[in-house]
């Protein structure tokens, strides 16, 4: 048997290190966003998300997270996550409009006051590009996690949007760094809204 250990303890060494550097780098951008998507919530608004690909599945946690609990029992809190309705996303991509899969929703439900959050991995981008055009065409604010600091995505955002653009890092380290950043965004809204 193959001793793995040392490829183990760097694999959770390197996870460490991109946790520091995040949490020194972008608290104020984690701050941020918890108090705009609290103000999303106490004007009635309502947060959309959307992913493409394995960074869905992060999308979908954020909105359980806010619709159930994060920790602590809470009133649910408004969220959709716009890629876990299969039906709906594959009778788009079905008509061949795999760009308009995000953008055709959130021109049905978005509306003024709400927020879009886009979880951006390393793959496709062009269904989340149109879907942040149709979000400030429907005056929503958007927020952007990004796995690379420079992409075309950052160019969109307005002056009221808000961004987390992480280091670069690979997309097993992006994925779990993401996470700690969506739970420590739920943990603030919970902590602000409700005091828990």
């Amino acid at each position: 048997m193959t001793d793995h250990r040392a490829f183990i303890e760097n694999t959770f060494a390197e996870h460490m290190e991109a946790v520091a550097e995040t949490a020194s780098d972008l608290s104020g951008a984690i701050s941020a966003i918890a108090e705009a998507l609290v103000g999303t919530l106490l004007n009635e608004g309502r947060i959309l998300a959307c992913a493409n690909g394995t960074a869905n599945v992060l999308a979908q946690y954020f909105c359980t997270s806010l619709l159930n609990r994060l920790e602590q029992e809470r009133p649910a809190l408004p969220a959709i996550n716009l890629g876990a309705d299969a039906t709906t996303y594959a009778a788009i991509c079905r008509d061949n409009r795999f760009n308009d899969t995000f953008s055709r929703q959130v021109r049905a439900l978005g509306k003024e006051n709400d927020t879009l959050l886009v979880i951006v991995d390393d793959g496709h981008k062009a269904n989340l590009i149109q879907a942040i055009q149709a979000a400030h065409d429907r005056q929503m604010r958007v927020i952007v996690i990004s796995a690379k600091e420079e992409n075309d995505i950052m160019s969109l955002l307005h002056p009221e949007d808000h961004e987390i653009a992480l280091h670069d890092l690979s997309s097993t380290r992006a994925a779990e760094v993401t996470l700690l950043v969506i739970n420590a965004i739920c943990a603030l809204i919970d902590q602000m809204l409700f005091g828990v």
